[in-house]
């Protein structure tokens, strides 16, 4: 049974997230997690290189005719700002202040749901304005695959987020819910990271063709 402590900031040790054998363990096991994630992406990046030019007639669309870069970059800006947003969440957890880990957590999972919503409404359009679906061809089945495995990535994550925050909002912060945070926010990092990769190589180079 996990036994809560006090702290104060004096006594908050610097790297709380790996202060315990349970945090370290924590730590360990989530970089696995990660190098199966990698493969996983990895795949589906290959798949979608291999298939992106594959339609079955000039009747649809291919990236360059397709993507919208205004739309699909404040998205990006949205993202890689919420990435901004956890790390201040967690300086300000290492330094014992829980209130505002809260808050800028709170702002990391607005911009994360704008980014989920502008996401959905990308799809819709595609699908009501250039009837560019899952089935459609070999491109849309390879697009929405990489993109929609991306933004299901998302929505777990701010569900991961969200849930620690509404669980722990009366506890404060321990050496037990430190290791939680911090590998939720590593989480969140990998998820910009893959979405640059997506922005780079579905979108810029989809729209060069």
């Amino acid at each position: 049974m996990h036994v809560e402590e006090k702290y104060t900031e004096a006594t908050w040790p610097s790297s709380p997230e790996k202060a315990t054998l349970e945090g370290k363990n924590k730590f360990l096991g989530f970089w696995f997690f990660l190098g199966g994630e990698t493969v996983l992406f990895a795949s589906l990046f290959a798949t979608y290189l291999a298939l992106k030019d594959r339609v079955p007639s000039t009747e649809h669309a291919l990236a360059k005719d397709l993507f919208e870069l205004p739309l699909v970059f404040v998205a990006t800006m949205l993202l890689l700002t919420s990435s901004l947003t956890s790390v201040y969440a967690m300086y300000h957890m290492k330094n014992y202040d829980f209130k505002r880990m809260q808050a800028w957590l709170l702002v990391t999972v607005i911009l994360g749901l704008g980014f989920l919503g502008l996401e959905i409404y990308e799809f819709n359009h595609y699908v009501h304005e250039f009837h560019h679906t899952f089935t459609s061809s070999a491109f849309g089945s390879a697009f929405y695959t990489l993109v929609g495995f991306h933004g299901g990535h998302v929505a777990f994550g701010l569900l991961w987020i969200t849930t620690l925050m509404v669980r722990n909002a009366k506890r404060g912060l321990n050496l037990y819910n430190a290791p939680k945070f911090y590998i939720a926010s590593l989480y969140w990092h990998f998820i910009d990271v893959v979405w640059v990769f997506i922005f780079t190589v579905v979108y810029l180079m989809g729209m060069v063709g």
